[in-house]
């Protein structure tokens, strides 16, 4: 008879392919056997019954800014790594800006991978920048790890991370084709939305629609189209970021059919806010691109069931709450959302439930293709011989989010008071439980 660190048993296992009841057995932060119809024989330290649960593979959430060092009063990697665990995620990519300072060459990296492996307590993975001073830092970055980089064709809002120009993003996707990485972008024209922002703010137009209007879809589509002409050119890979409309995404896969190799990637908040919530929630709810209307929100719902999106990211930016009041400008405030911790809810919610998305493809986007797109050996799926790392969901438990619910350093975020149905109730991250019944169990 085997000997396991962790057995759970009688779930609802999920992957990318199918779902079936079974149990799952761990050792060594591995996931030793999956077993289907039959029960796992062999006894465990730990038995977890997930009867009348899910078992999913645990989240990779591929877009977070945790600004340690230098802005952890934002947030940390503590508090935002607890977060993702109450959230149903085991990994992340942490951004290389608004950490002071940022991740833009190999010292800086180490300073950062340093902290996460002191203070996080769900697997990190880090993004190196592409600025126009750092080219010749990609080598460096790339050699000790990062995931990727990610460039802003855009002013990125952080002073000591700036955004390309179209002669360095060219010269570093050469050198990042030539590293066989891959080059992820904030894509929007800093023409259009400095000039449109101009005029609005000399008129005195300073609503939420108005911040809107100055930041249109058509801008995201002349970036992109822009980026993906490089990425002809240069054959680098690209990862296209943060889509808030399906005529950006349509864009990419037309590009993926004529050969080009691009992946895009949207977020939570794209599926589930619009206008009317930045109108009624204020700087809570704005970031950049900006939200769109409900008619945009339900074409990336299609988009989404039509398997034209690659990944969903959380594109979670948080501030302190004093950066987050527009004082009646919301130019002013602070663009960024807290929603890292809601990703599985809202997905479950308003895809799964509301629109009939099947859970597979829920994994597929949070799991199994960011392990995918980012070569992440042995994470993504349940299977054996992969990394442990997996949430248990109760689909039948429905809560409304509080403040008082969430471990991010500033309780505030635009999902406040909303009602999910979808309950994280473990975290698992190589085989070890860190989040269970509303309580983080990992140091």
């Amino acid at each position: 008879m085997t000997n396991y660190d962790l057995i759970i048993k009688n779930g609802q296992i999920v992957t990318a392919d199918a779902v079936v009841q079974g149990d799952v057995a761990i050792k060594d932060g591995k996931i030793k056997e999956v077993s289907v119809g039959k029960p796992i024989e062999g006894s465990a330290a730990k038995e977890i019954n997930a009867e009348g649960h899910h078992i999913l593979p645990g989240l990779i959430d591929t877009h977070v800014h945790f600004n340690e060092p230098g802005r952890t009063e934002w947030e940390g990697l503590e508090t935002g790594s607890r977060s993702l665990a109450a959230g149903g995620a085991t990994t992340f990519f942490d951004m290389p800006l608004n950490s002071t300072p940022p991740t833009i060459n190999k010292e800086n990296l180490e300073i950062k991978s340093s902290l996460a492996a002191e203070k996080s307590i769900v697997n990190p993975r880090f993004w190196g920048g592409l600025v126009p001073e750092n080219i010749d830092d990609l080598r460096g970055l790339h050699e000790n790890g990062v995931i990727g980089f990610k460039a802003f064709m855009s002013p990125s809002g952080i002073d000591d991370f700036n955004n390309v120009d179209d002669e360095s993003i060219y010269k570093g996707m050469k050198e990042i084709a030539s590293l066989g990485s891959l080059l992820a972008v904030h894509a929007e024209s800093t023409v259009m939305c400095d000039q449109l922002a101009k005029e609005k703010i000399s008129q005195g137009k300073v609503s939420a629609r108005d911040f809107v209007e100055s930041r249109p879809i058509i801008s995201e589509v002349e970036a992109v189209r822009r980026i993906l002409s490089y990425a002809e050119v240069t054959g680098c890979k690209l990862h296209v970021v943060h889509a808030s409309s399906r005529r950006v995404v349509q864009l990419i896969n037309e590009a993926k059919e004529s050969g080009l190799d691009v992946t895009v990637e949207t977020c939570p908040h794209y599926l589930s806010l619009t206008v009317k919530d930045l109108e009624e929630k204020g700087v809570l709810a704005k970031c950049a691109p900006p939200l769109r209307d409900e008619d945009e929100v339900e074409n990336l719902w299609a988009a989404v069931a039509n398997g034209e999106i690659d990944v969903i990211g959380s594109d979670h930016s948080p501030a302190p709450a004093s950066m987050k009041e527009g004082k009646g400008n919301i130019f002013e405030g602070w663009g960024g959302i807290s929603g890292a911790q809601s990703n599985l809810n809202i997905l479950l919610t308003e895809g799964h439930f509301k629109r009939k998305i099947p859970l597979e493809k829920i994994v597929e986007l949070t799991s199994t293709n960011p392990a995918k797109v980012f070569r992440l050996e042995n994470k993504g799926t349940i299977a054996p011989d992969y990394d442990a790392d997996l949430t248990i969901v109760n689909l039948n438990e429905s809560f409304e989010l509080k403040a008082e619910d969430l471990f991010y350093r500033h309780k505030h975020s635009p999902y406040v008071g909303m009602t999910f149905q979808g309950k994280v109730k473990t975290t698992i991250v190589g085989g070890k439980v860190v989040f269970e019944n509303g309580e983080i169990m990992g140091k």
